[in-house]
């Protein structure tokens, strides 16, 4: 027997009740003090709070600090840097100078020797954290690192944005778990699979957080929704099915980011396979004209409003609102005419009458997966086929695991999710280089003159004339990985991050959020106050 969804939130709600009475009996109450929070912001790491291995890279480190930060327009800040970064003529040493009164909340204080083993130690581990292109990491003296490069890499600045510091005299096995840094926070208490607790570091170096302690409670949505409710939390993350739905005590705040969701199509014909043996191609996706067909009859707008509940934007490339976004790239969408004139043009035609396009014996159907699971993508997937029937195209949609995903998402279009606030992203996606590379190019896109700019943006000693190139490859006047382009996604909506705030607690102002790991809502915690 299914339960109603009134009678889930009830039974969460009495179960969120006796843990957090349970937690009142400890010496850290859960209970909102002036100075401090209970927030259900996020996921629980899995690999704890280590950056090393990824941790902090959607958002704050939160207990480690970073050598440079971006600010709430995207822009470059100082962090543990005490001044600006240096790049050498030729691209290949970024020379950066620390600050002298950052310390580790040991006391000891944060050294070149630190940033030296902190990137040596990723590198060593292979981690999410790309450091290939990293050939030598110097320290002249205690306060000087030298990052030599292999090759010029412009995205390099992203490592130096995103990659916690960690002390090389507390790092050991366990460090992921009892983790020692300089961020505006510590640690005080991780209890697995319920909550942190954390502690303001009184020897920060930079702005004093308000708030002198914070409790991070690991809840499911429904979980989240039901605490607000309760007044058992200062911050909720909520998806879009609960905004409509108002809390006494607290007001929505609506975030936008890069969390973007489209469709990966498979660029090239079928016929091969991979080492492992899954088919690699598609005929029907094959055809620019299908694709460029679905970009420009799907509306975006609708599906905002629809699937997310009006809380998202259209989407129209993998880096919308960010420094390296380039305008041009979109276009006129919800033109279902304009699709069946391009689809006519390209030579598909319905000669059965059975409303499905045809080329020859080829007809106008494929398959669009998304994880099983995953709501917003399922009901974004099923609104699509919707959408693109009227001008002929079928879409099967199905859902599948990530480990069958795995093995289909070369032959079949795929319902992706991706947004980093890292221009290599678009690299991966995009080049050449990384086709059939895992989930990134899935599709195996290639475009000579795309990999021409992207190089050239990666090579780039100047950060504005880098932008410049990420720009002109997704589209340059003539091509590119856009819709206006090539096409070999369809990017479809940005989802909103949103939160149900105290009415009189005030978060700051949000950058753009990446894609929906970590607890990026956090990034700003120094701006954190009770008004007044």
């Amino acid at each position: 027997m299914e339960l109603s969804r009134g009678f889930r939130m009830s039974m969460l709600l009495l179960a969120l009740c006796c843990f957090l009475a349970g937690c009142s009996q400890q010496p850290n109450e859960q209970k909102s003090m002036p100075d401090e929070l209970v927030l259900a912001v996020g996921a629980e790491p899995e690999e704890g709070f280590d950056p090393t291995v990824g941790w902090g890279r959607y958002g704050s480190p939160l207990f480690q600090s970073t050598l440079l930060k971006r600010d709430a327009q995207m822009n470059i800040r100082n962090d543990l840097a005490a001044n600006s970064y240096e790049v050498s003529p030729d691209g290949t040493v970024w020379t950066v100078k620390l600050r002298q009164d950052a310390r580790f909340t040991d006391g000891k204080p944060v050294t070149a020797a630190d940033v030296k083993f902190t990137f040596e130690t990723a590198a060593g581990k292979g981690s999410v954290i790309d450091l290939t292109n990293m050939k030598t990491v110097e320290t002249p003296d205690d306060y000087t690192v030298k990052f030599a490069l292999k090759e010029p890499q412009s995205t390099f600045i992203s490592l130096l944005v995103s990659t916690g510091i960690v002390p090389k005299h507390a790092y050991g096995k366990d460090y992921a778990e009892r983790p020692i840094g300089s961020g505006p926070y510590k640690l005080l208490q991780w209890n697995k699979g319920q909550q942190v607790i954390a502690e303001a570091n009184p020897d920060y170096y930079g702005r004093k957080p308000y708030f002198k302690k914070l409790t991070l409670l690991f809840l499911g949505e429904d979980a989240a929704f039901a605490a607000a409710k309760a007044n058992k939390v200062d911050v909720a993350y909520i998806p879009a099915a609960f905004s409509k739905q108002k809390v006494d005590g607290m007001r929505l705040e609506d975030v936008h980011t890069v969390d973007n969701r489209g469709i990966s199509f498979p660029y090239v014909k079928s016929g091969e396979q991979t080492k492992e043996g899954y088919l690699i191609g598609n005929d029907v996706t094959a055809d620019p004209a299908i694709r460029k067909a679905i970009n420009i009859a799907l509306d975006r707008q609708a599906l905002v409003q629809g699937v997310l509940e009006g809380f998202g934007t259209p989407a129209f490339t993998v880096n919308d609102g960010l420094p390296w976004y380039n305008p041009d790239a979109a276009f006129a969408d919800a033109d279902p005419e304009g699709a069946r004139k391009l689809l006519a043009e390209a030579g598909w035609k319905d000669e059965d009458n059975d409303g499905v396009l045809e080329k020859g014996s080829l007809k106008a159907q494929f398959t669009l997966i998304y994880p099983s699971g995953d709501g917003t993508r399922q009901s974004l997937a099923l609104a699509v086929a919707s959408m693109i029937k009227p001008v002929g195209i079928q879409i099967d949609v199905e859902g599948k695991s990530w480990d069958d995903i795995g093995k289909l998402m070369h032959a079949n279009a795929v319902m992706m999710g991706w947004g980093s606030h890292d221009p290599l992203e678009m690299y991966n996606l995009y080049s050449s280089k990384y086709r059939g590379g895992g989930h990134y190019n899935n599709g195996y896109y290639s475009n000579q003159t795309v990999d021409g700019w992207m190089n050239k943006a990666l090579q780039a000693i100047d950060q504005e004339d880098a932008m410049e190139y990420w720009k002109k490859a997704q589209w340059d006047g003539q091509t590119g990985v856009s819709g206006k382009g090539d096409a070999p996604y369809a990017w479809l909506v940005n989802l909103d991050h949103l939160y149900l705030v105290k009415d009189n607690l005030d978060i700051g102002k949000q950058f753009i959020h990446p894609h929906g790991h970590g607890w990026p809502v956090t990034d700003n915690i120094e701006e954190w106050k009770w008004n007044k």
